[in-house]
């Protein structure tokens, strides 16, 4: 019976009246949006699965329906990373299913990740880290808090391409009105000093003529010492700049796990859009020993001795043998053959050891490979981290390879010769000087030809996006990459795509890292030693990557690579780099 003819037959109450209309309105709001089509659909499907959880198979059959979750929130806070310093903590909450849920967080720390510790900058002035870093993350949150959790809300969290872009627009932003900012404190300083300052003509007086000729007569007397190319002035890190990474990569966390994927797939998609038949595990660099300048000994030169096996190898087989190697020098270590300092542990996880010459550190690795019948040389080689920036002492314009004995950049590039003569093993020198030396990076480039690469890590110029981009000391045909506070995911993958291969270099923070390595199809990944929770965290992750690939059989083989690229060929491309290493 219709509304029209009850109304005729029946004499209703009004809230009977007014219950019969509300029906209505609810039949016809279910109807507009297919709800009972829907229900009656996945009934019918259940009836004939007949699924022991009935009502867990309504929910994800209905939640497949729900709406695209977007960004409701951001909040930052701060934490304390692994070594105990400062950073920033991002949360970030989505609206799920009508319901706000805080998704994936993500930590990234401050500017002085990688920096000198507080003391004495090469340029002899006083600094502090610790007070850039707290201005860096009170900015930082800040930033979060009043701008970017703002601007991101009601954002897809899948969307990275235009998150990252908005974050980047942000940033240039606060860099020019930073960059307004000191240059009208500049004009005042000069237009303070333009009043104070005496009159110039008194200075100005043809005198001098005789001076100078006695200036350039000493210069000549002098010619034979060639001086020392002074430092570059390091670009000025913009505080707050950690937002813009941390961010960043909470959304990409975030959007992993709402896809339910694993965050390298993630990655993998937002760099190639395609699906991919094979994914590529990076090679594992694993830090052995270190004799820097923090160890008990007199030698300095060797920051960082590393262990590089073959592309073929597979992850857990190399990394059994970076800890069969190190319980093996330890062991040599115990006897009296080597008269050697205190042994401990580095912050990046290697055994530290106090040693008078490189030759020593390098016989230690030597004898251990030969006593554990490892292929060294062949399937497994050696890279060294000279950290040549931190060597330096300007008083004499020297390196300080050892205490007491300084050298000079040519004599450094002897040094260098004789050991890779000596030690064939060695494939890779990483820093072998400041990257003002120029003329000792190329020397050293023609010496050691086919036999070794040089490998820029503080030495690439790296600089912020806004900032001209300053060509690579000659020879360098690696480069390490490292995830800066400001870099978006989106730059950090197109980094890595401009280089011909990669090695990526892994800081402090989460597992995130080797997600990253992975899914922007890096060749090599540094993750320091085999010691430390935080560190074997990360080893552990690129094991689970690779059994899952190989579970999936998606495993590619990378080919085997030579040590460096054609010399020749390299110095006459302009860019002197044809592979990178990322690091946070």
């Amino acid at each position: 019976m219709s509304y029209k003819a009850f109304l005729n037959h029946s004499k209703v109450s009004k809230e009977e009246q007014e219950f019969y209309d509300l029906k209505n309105k609810a039949a016809e709001y279910y109807r507009s949006n297919g709800v009972p089509q829907k229900i009656e659909n996945v009934l019918n499907e259940m009836f004939w699965q007949k699924p022991d959880d009935i009502y867990g198979y309504l929910a994800n059959n209905f939640s497949r329906l729900s709406y695209t979750p977007v960004i409701s929130k951001i909040i930052g806070r701060e934490v304390f990373d692994g070594r105990g310093l400062t950073a920033v903590q991002t949360q970030v909450y989505c609206i799920i299913r009508n319901e706000e849920k805080v998704v994936c967080s993500a930590v990234m720390s401050g500017p002085s990740d990688g920096l000198e510790a507080d003391g004495v900058a090469e340029s002899g002035e006083a600094f502090s880290n610790s007070n850039q870093q707290r201005l860096s993350i009170t900015t930082a949150l800040k930033w979060i808090r009043e701008h970017l959790g703002p601007m991101l809300q009601g954002f897809n969290p899948t969307d990275q391409t235009n998150v990252d872009k908005l974050l980047s627009d942000f940033f240039m932003a606060r860099y020019l009105e930073h960059k307004d900012s000191l240059n009208i404190e500049k004009e005042d300083e000069l237009r303070i000093e333009s009043v104070s300052e005496a009159p110039p003509q008194a200075t100005s007086t043809p005198a001098p003529t005789k001076d100078k000729k006695g200036s350039d007569k000493g210069k000549k007397g002098n010619s034979t010492e060639k001086p020392l190319p002074p430092v570059e002035t390091p670009v000025p890190q913009l505080p707050g700049a950690t937002a813009v990474g941390v961010v960043s990569l909470a959304v990409a966390k975030t959007a992993a796990r709402l896809l339910g994927e694993p965050l390298y797939r993630h990655i993998t998609s937002v760099r190639v859009p395609q699906a991919q038949s094979e994914v590529h595990l990076p090679v594992p660099m694993i830090t052995i020993l270190s004799c820097g300048k923090n160890s008990a000994g007199k030698l300095n030169l060797l920051e960082e001795v590393i262990l590089m096996p073959s592309s073929s190898q597979r992850g857990r087989e190399a990394i059994g043998m970076g800890f069969e190697l190190q319980c093996e020098m330890k062991r040599v270590l115990n006897g009296s053959a080597y008269k050697a300092g205190p042994i401990g542990i580095t912050e990046e996880g290697a055994l530290q050891v106090g040693f008078e010459r490189p030759e020593q550190a390098l016989d230690l690795v030597t004898e251990a490979c030969a006593n554990l019948a490892l292929p060294l040389g062949s399937d497994l080689c050696l890279a060294i981290n000279c950290a040549a920036h931190d060597l330096m002492d300007y008083s004499c314009g020297k390196y300080e390879v050892m205490s007491g004995c300084h050298k000079s950049p040519d004599e450094l590039v002897d040094m260098y010769e004789g050991l890779i003569n000596k030690y064939p093993a060695i494939t890779s020198l990483i820093d072998p000087f400041r990257k003002e030396d120029v003329d000792q990076w190329e020397r050293l480039a023609s010496v050691i030809g086919q036999s070794c690469c040089l490998i820029a890590d503080a030495a690439s110029n790296l600089c912020p996006r806004w900032s001209e981009v300053k060509p690579l000391p000659p020879g360098v045909t690696r480069v390490i990459i490292r995830h800066h506070s400001d870099m978006t995911i989106s730059d950090l993958i197109k980094s890595i795509a401009e280089q011909k291969e990669t090695m990526l270099a892994a800081g402090s923070g989460d597992t995130s890292i080797v997600d990253l390595a992975v899914g922007s199809d890096v060749s090599f990944l540094k993750l320091g030693g085999l010691r430390g929770g935080e560190r074997m965290d990360k080893y552990n992750r690129l094991l689970a990557i690779e059994e899952e690939l190989e579970q999936e059989g998606i495993l590619g083989a990378r080919e085997k690579k030579q040590p460096r690229s054609d010399l020749s060929e390299t110095l006459n491309s302009g860019s002197g780099c044809d592979s990178v290493t990322i690091s946070t």
